[in-house]
């Protein structure tokens, strides 16, 4: 089972970037911030993450922690934050925008996908707080999104996981549904099994042990 299901490790330093790539992370999410859930990291954390990393590297892009409703202003900063990513050659953009209402921002999702041009987007857990999630998966999939990261709106990726379930079954192939919220070494087969996605995402700290542990307990 290990090839076949994509660990992706979410760190905010080059020593975690390190420790996830020996641990056997097929990608990282790079932000800044995990206090608040992760803000758009440094353009020289990115460069030396780039410069010491072989794996693919997803790079946040959020402008603060708190909602996901955000103003033109810092929907402009997302706008920049977006182009910087391509040029620095990051290989997937990780944003989320919600409207007033709680629903998935249709229109600035659309936007900011067309701005990431060939970089894939994954939607992040601004999914999480969403009503109706498999209505606004359908969103998703229509604006252009390539994944979406979740815990079904469970605290915790094992306690979503019959949401989790239906999101895959909903999802049929069109956007990825990847797990992601307490995912540990002890629970990460159960969560597999059980909702047949194929990605799965987990923090990373400077001990490799906790993505090993993972990668182990899929073989």
């Amino acid at each position: 089972m290990t090839q076949a299901v994509l660990v992706e490790a979410c760190v905010e330093s080059l020593e975690e970037a390190l420790a996830a790539e020996r641990g056997g992370a097929r990608r990282l999410e790079l932000c800044a911030n995990m206090d608040v859930g992760g803000t758009t990291p440094s353009a020289e954390l990115f460069r030396a993450v780039r410069a010491q990393v072989g794996i693919p590297i997803a790079m946040m892009i959020r402008p603060r922690g708190g909602s996901f409703v955000y103003s033109n202003g810092e929907l402009e900063s997302m706008r920049r934050d977006i182009d910087i990513a391509v040029q620095m050659g990051a290989d997937v953009a990780v944003l989320g925008v919600l409207d007033t209402h709680g629903r998935v921002d249709s229109a600035r999702t659309r936007e900011l996908v067309a701005r990431a041009g060939s970089m894939p987007v994954t939607f992040h857990k601004a999914f999480d707080v969403i009503r109706d999630q498999q209505r606004d998966l359908e969103v998703l999939i229509d604006a252009g999104v390539t994944r979406v990261l979740t815990s079904g709106g469970a605290e915790t990726a094992i306690e979503g996981a019959d949401a989790l379930t239906r999101l895959v079954d909903r999802a049929a192939g069109r956007i990825t549904i990847m797990p992601g919220g307490k995912v540990r070494g002890n629970n990460v087969r159960e969560i597999v099994e059980r909702t047949g996605a194929r990605e799965v995402h987990a923090r990373c700290n400077t001990d490799e042990s906790r993505i090993r542990e993972i990668i182990a307990s899929l073989g």
